[in-house]
């Protein structure tokens, strides 16, 4: 009998993250597959589909046998994310993408995943796109951690990940970013599939009801814990590559490259199911 991964033609790219899907884009853009794929998500955290080569309706197609496509800011189904001010208007807002972080921490229902496609890439390398497991990294603490991290939350903010990129940022700058809110999350985040994963990145600003120095320590020991070479997966990007990974259980960041390169990768996002808790 044939199942759905024998169809897909999987390949495990890491012991705890990632896999390879080869298939045609007539059987992925069917929506039959979909409901493996989005298991085999779940499990693994980050999916590569090498050079699919996707059109941007193509891109969108794919999107929706997934699940409900969520509009971008700009009422557009699909985002060109580049550093290029001339093609995004908001390019300085992604700066903050090339630190460790889960996207929508000031939502209540952050995104369910994240579709990239790639389309112009460095001429002189860099712009890969590394990924790390927060179940796996949750999974693999201690019993004694473990006890300690249930019941605390964190402070998250935009704003706060602006200090990253711009250590001295003016006051107007300052106050956009913090428009944008704050949010208080669990640290531990219990999902109702029963699996659990830390919630990080460069949003976190402090441990609520804990002393300063101790919130910095813990949550830079915690990213320190996350992004150990055994819970992540470093994507080199080819021109035509679709990657897509679970927003709930993974961070991402990209590496350091020239905002003048032209890199351009175009995004899809699936809707949020499931609230913070």
């Amino acid at each position: 009998m044939t199942t759905s991964l024998d169809v897909l033609n999987t390949r495990d790219l890491t012991p705890r993250i990632g896999t390879e899907i080869r298939a045609d884009k007539a059987t992925l853009l069917s929506g039959e597959q979909a409901g493996a794929i989005r298991d085999l998500l779940e499990q693994r955290g980050v999916l590569v589909f090498p050079q699919i080569g996707f059109t941007d309706d193509e891109h969108v197609a794919f999107t929706e046998t997934l699940g409900v496509a969520a509009d971008e800011r700009t009422g557009e189904k699909l985002y060109n994310v580049t550093l290029d001010a001339s093609v995004n208007s908001s390019a300085d807002y992604l700066k903050g993408s090339l630190y460790w972080h889960i996207d929508g921490t000031m939502n209540d229902v952050p995104i369910r995943a994240s579709l990239l496609s790639s389309r112009v890439l460095p001429a002189d390398g860099g712009g890969d796109t590394e990924f790390c497991n927060t179940y796996a990294a949750y999974d693999d603490l201690s019993d004694e951690d473990k006890v300690g991290l249930e019941g605390l939350t964190v402070m998250h903010s935009a704003w706060n990940s602006l200090f990253y990129y711009e250590p001295e940022p003016s006051l107007k700058h300052l106050r956009s970013m913090m428009r944008i809110g704050d949010k208080e999350l669990p640290l531990v985040w219990n999902h109702v599939s029963g699996r659990k994963s830390l919630v990080l990145g460069c949003t976190a600003r402090h441990v609520v009801g804990m002393d300063y120095r101790d919130s910095a320590e813990l949550l830079v020991r915690l990213r320190e814990w996350s992004t150990r070479p055994e819970f992540t997966y470093r994507h080199q990007w080819s021109v035509g590559d679709l990657v897509i990974w679970d927003n709930t259980g993974t961070m991402h960041r990209a590496t350091p490259y020239d905002p003048e390169s032209g890199r351009l990768l175009n995004r899809t996002k699936l809707e949020g199911e499931e609230p913070f808790a």
